[in-house]
């Protein structure tokens, strides 16, 4: 169980953690197509905020998060990764030795589930059975737009073994419930140390201002 509920975010303060808890480091990439919300997406998670008019991201952008479970403190490192055509032949070097991947879709338009679905293929083949796979169909607050039904995506989800969510960086709806149920099924091993406390890495303060709208 994390240690915030009901979609709010906390910053873990000694107050939080037992000094028992150990870190788990861990290496998250973003894919998806251009304009699909996957930066969205990290702004609602690490900063809590929403910009209408966000910036398309060059080539990568990093970011760091961390999520409190029962008795460990799983740290995010988040890559956020280009949806530009030009820039997929850079993606190998961001999704080596992830131990999970966001692969990011927009619900309201049929052919980024289909680049996707590439995607999803693309790390099988890549890195199989070395990555924990999230299929996210974002843009929910769209809802009356959609063009990629729940249940189709649901399925192929299912048959392909995928952690798979529905969200909309708009509202927040399942975005934290996404990052906690990958921090939960991700693997724990003994390569991690005890922490007396956890704060906001100063690397993702000095990304508010990239991320957010003035």
């Amino acid at each position: 169980m994390a240690l915030a509920t009901d979609g709010q975010f906390s910053i873990y303060t000694q107050k939080h953690t037992n000094n028992k808890d150990k870190v788990f480091k861990t290496k998250l990439v973003l894919l998806g197509e251009l304009a699909v919300g996957k930066s969205s997406l990290v702004s609602r998670f690490v900063n809590h905020q929403f910009c209408q008019h966000q910036q398309s991201t060059i080539s990568s952008a990093f970011f760091r998060r961390s999520i409190g479970l029962e008795g460990a403190i799983v740290e995010f490192e988040i890559w956020d990764t280009a949806g530009s055509e030009r820039f997929h032949s850079m993606a190998p070097q961001y999704y080596r030795r992830a131990q999970a991947a966001v692969v990011v879709y927009d619900i309201h338009l049929e052919y980024t589930f289909t680049r996707a679905k590439r995607w999803v293929d693309e790390l099988r083949e890549k890195l199989p059975g070395k990555i924990l796979i999230a299929l996210v169909g974002n843009k929910l607050d769209l809802e009356e737009n959609r063009e990629v039904g729940f249940g189709e995506a649901k399925s192929y989800a299912v048959r392909n073994g995928l952690l798979f969510k529905e969200t909309s960086a708009k509202t927040g709806f399942n975005v934290y419930e996404l990052f906690v149920e990958i921090a939960e099924m991700l693997p724990k091993n003994d390569d991690c140390v005890p922490v007396q406390g956890i704060r906001l890495d100063e690397s993702v303060r000095k990304t508010k201002r990239k991320l957010c709208c003035a």
